[in-house]
C-alpha cells in the first residue's frame, strides 16, 4: 500500500480523488495540505487523512508520505513539482502539467536528474472507453483514421467553485488549458499520433476576463489524421469522441465521463453494426494505482512528465494561433508512447 500527500484539494478532491482513493486497491491518501491550515485540519477530518499541513515542504517531508499528488491551481504546479521532486518523493501531477512548455521541462529535467518517478494525471487514458476505441483504431476495425473529434463542455458560472477559472494568471488560459488538455491528450493516445500543426480559434465575452470562454481547435496528425477540439465553459456538460476512417467510423458520446456506463458505436455504411457499453468509474482509481505500482518498481506508469510536456507544447501553439490567426507548428520532444 502506497501512501499519498495530497497538495490542493477543493472540488476535484471531494468529487474525484478521494472516491477514486476509496475504489483504489493499492493507494491511500494519509496527508493533504491546504493554503488554509484550518481548511487542511477541516479535510484531514472529513476522510479520516492522519495528517493535515499548509507548507507543501512539510507535507513531502513527512516520513508517512511515499508519494505526492498535486491537483493545486495550475501557477502552482511548478513549485509544488520542484518541491516534491527535492524531497526525493515521487510525484504525480494534475493536468494541465504546467502554465507554459518552459514550466513542464524545468519539472521533467528535474525528475530526471533526481531520479524521481513523475507522472502526469490525465485519467482518461485509464477509462475503459478510451482504451477500446485504441484498441480497435489499432485493429484497423475502420481503416486508415482520417478524421476524428473530441468535444468537452461544461457551464461554469461566476459562483463556480474554482473561483480562479477564468484567471490567466492563476489558471494559464480558459477552457482550452482546462478541458481542451483532455481531449488533445485522448486523441494523442487513441491514435498513437502526435500533432504537428495547431490552428486555434476562441472567443471571450463579459465573465470571461482574459480567457478564452469557448475555443475550437484543428489538429494535424504526423500520419495524415485532421482533428477538431472543441471546448466551452458556456454550454452544458458534454463530452464526446469520435474517430472516422477509410472503412468506418468509431463513434462514442459522452465518451470523456466516469459518472455513468457509455456505448461506443461502430459505424459502416451509415449504420451502427456494432456497439460495445462500457463503464469508466474505476479510472480514478486505476490511474493512481498504476502510479503505486510504478512506485514499488512493479509497473510502468503509462503518461509520465514527458508526455504532459508534449500536450503543453500543443498548448503553447493553440494559445499562439488563437492570438496571431495564424497555424503554428509544434515541436517534438521525442514523448514514448
Amino acid at each position: 500500500m502506497i501512501n499519498y500527500g495530497i497538495v490542493g484539494f477543493g472540488l476535484h478532491g471531494d468529487r474525484r480523488l478521494m472516491p477514486g482513493f476509496e475504489l483504489s486497491e493499492n493507494s491511500r491518501a494519509v496527508a493533504v495540505c491546504r493554503r488554509d491550515r484550518g481548511r487542511a485540519e477541516a479535510t484531514a477530518r472529513q476522510y479520516k487523512i492522519p495528517h493535515a499541513f499548509s507548507s507543501v515542504e512539510d507535507l513531502c517531508r513527512c516520513p508517512d508520505v511515499q508519494a505526492v499528488l498535486v491537483t493545486s491551481p495550475n501557477n502552482c504546479h511548478l513549485s509544488d513539482v520542484l518541491t516534491a521532486v527535492r524531497c526525493g518523493k515521487p510525484v504525480l501531477c494534475e493536468k494541465p502539467l504546467a502554465m507554459n512548455a518552459d514550466e513542464a521541462r524545468q519539472m521533467v529535467m528535474a525528475a530526471r536528474e533526481a531520479n524521481v518517478l513523475f507522472g502526469v494525471a490525465h485519467v482518461f487514458r485509464f477509462c475503459e472507453s478510451t482504451n477500446r476505441i485504441r484498441h480497435r483504431i489499432a485493429m484497423e476495425e475502420i481503416g486508415r483514421p482520417t478524421l476524428a473529434r473530441t468535444d468537452f463542455s461544461f457551464y461554469a458560472p461566476p459562483d463556480h467553485p474554482r473561483t480562479w477559472l477564468h484567471d490567466r494568471s492563476v489558471a494559464g488560459g480558459g477552457p482550452i488549458a482546462d478541458i481542451g488538455v483532455h481531449c488533445i491528450d485522448t486523441l494523442r493516445f487513441i491514435l498513437q499520433d502526435e500533432v504537428t500543426r495547431v490552428t486555434a480559434i476562441g472567443v471571450k465575452d463579459k465573465r470571461s476576463n482574459d480567457v478564452e470562454a469557448a475555443a475550437v481547435l484543428s489538429l494535424e496528425f504526423a500520419r495524415g489524421t485532421l482533428a477538431n477540439v472543441s471546448v466551452s465553459y458556456r454550454a452544458e456538460y458534454h463530452t464526446a469522441v469520435e474517430v472516422r476512417g477509410e472503412t468506418g467510423a468509431l463513434v462514442c458520446d459522452k465518451g470523456l465521463t466516469v459518472d455513468f456506463p457509455v456505448t461506443i458505436n461502430l459505424f459502416r455504411d451509415n449504420q451502427v453494426v456494432d456497439h460495445q457499453t462500457v463503464s469508466n468509474h474505476l479510472a480514478y482509481a486505476k490511474q493512481v494505482d498504476e502510479f503505486s505500482a510504478a512506485v514499488e518498481g512493479k509497473k510502468h506508469y503509462r503518461i509520465l512528465g514527458e508526455e504532459g510536456w508534449q500536450n503543453q507544447l500543443v498548448l503553447d501553439a493553440a494559445y499562439e494561433s488563437m492570438e496571431t490567426g495564424k497555424t503554428i507548428d509544434v515541436p517534438r520532444i521525442g514523448a514514448a508512447h
